[in-house]
């Protein structure tokens, strides 16, 4: 069976190469070649032997994806509907921030998979269903073709689109440290923010990783009933272990944890919701995001009003909590948090 050369890591690109009888530094010159220039043919391959690059198309197709949507809000964030090769299609988010009306800074939020097997209540990538897992070159695709269409750099990605990353962890950390590294898309650590539901085997995987990645938590409530009504899949997971894994992440890597937190009218945005939240987060290193949730359509969630926004936000840095809301970004295209679902 045929195997996208971008399917593969670093580790499986050098293999290859040493399995085809080539020096070894035919494996930085393909990963420049793939990721550095981001070619879309063999052919362009100049400073690799033809015999070598006809041995890898015969067995090894170099496949990108298209856009086949593209939509542009009125905030100028950008949303693609991307297909690959077989059909699947995912979305991509790109967010500019501006600076004296021009463009500064690119942040892109992109899928991990196509669909989302997580199922969550208030997210509409969960009622499309799953497809597959992403290879690391699908993920990079994406972000490669926001930089193009916007004619400049992402100074910050987030793996927060389609899909539950560490379902398809190797994958994902596999794509990052190619966006991480000097020779692909040069883009620090600290800012890239891989987002989970709570996988807790992912975040210990994680807290063993080099690099400073920041990690991102969908709690959306710290009240066990209510986080299993919202999130389902996660009902296996208690409170009290994912508190406990995440401690465990703090003191192994020392770095920050940000919760991110959906605010649904009279289901997570209540007196009791607020204490259950001032608790869990007591004694952790964390930042939370405050989001007033995004309407769907069919949806009976509401987001919570600007007051009580306001008076979640002073409790909890009253109690010495960094809080900040956060409106997201690309609604009127349906490109906001847990808007996606491939629209055309």
């Amino acid at each position: 069976m045929e195997r996208d050369i971008k399917s593969l890591d670093l580790d499986e690109l050098a293999e290859l190469v040493q399995s085809l009888g080539q020096p070894a530094f035919r494996t930085k010159q393909l990963f420049q070649w793939l990721y550095g220039h981001h070619v879309r043919s063999w052919d362009e391959m100049t400073n690799l032997p033809a015999s070598l690059r006809s041995e890898l198309a015969s067995s090894y197709p170099l496949r990108t994806g298209s856009v086949v949507n593209r939509q542009v809000s009125k905030d100028e964030t950008r949303k693609y509907v991307i297909e690959f090769h077989d059909g699947a299609c995912v979305e991509t988010v790109a967010m500019p921030t501006f600076s004296s009306d021009a463009p500064d800074r690119l942040s892109i939020c992109f899928s991990t998979q196509a669909g989302c097997a997580m199922g969550c209540s208030f997210c509409a990538t969960g009622k499309e269903g799953f497809t597959r897992n992403l290879t690391i070159g699908e993920m990079i695709d994406q972000i490669v073709i926001a930089q193009q269409d916007l004619g400049m750099r992402a100074s910050s990605l987030v793996a927060m689109g389609q899909g539950e990353p560490f379902l398809n962890y190797d994958n994902t950390i596999a794509a990052l440290h190619i966006a991480n590294s000097p020779q692909s898309l040069n883009i620090g650590a600290r800012h890239i923010t891989i987002s989970t539901c709570g996988i807790l085997k992912g975040i210990q995987s994680l807290s063993h990783e080099p690099e400073q990645f920041t990690l991102a938590v969908s709690l959306h409530s710290a009240e066990q009933q209510v986080r299993d009504r919202l999130m389902p899949s996660m009902a296996s997971v208690p409170l009290e272990r994912l508190k406990e894994a995440l401690n465990a992440y703090r003191e192994k890597t020392n770095r920050r944890v940000t919760f991110e937190y959906i605010m649904i009218h009279d289901v997570n945005d209540t007196k009791q919701a607020l204490e259950h939240l001032v608790s869990f987060c007591s004694g952790m290193l964390c930042h939370v995001n405050l989001l007033p949730i995004n309407e769907i359509v069919g949806s009976p969630y509401h987001p919570s009003s600007s007051r009580t926004m306001k008076h979640w936000v002073e409790t909890l840095s009253r109690n010495g909590i960094e809080t900040t809301v956060r409106h997201s970004r690309g609604s009127d295209i349906a490109g906001a948090c847990g808007q996606l679902k491939n629209s055309l």
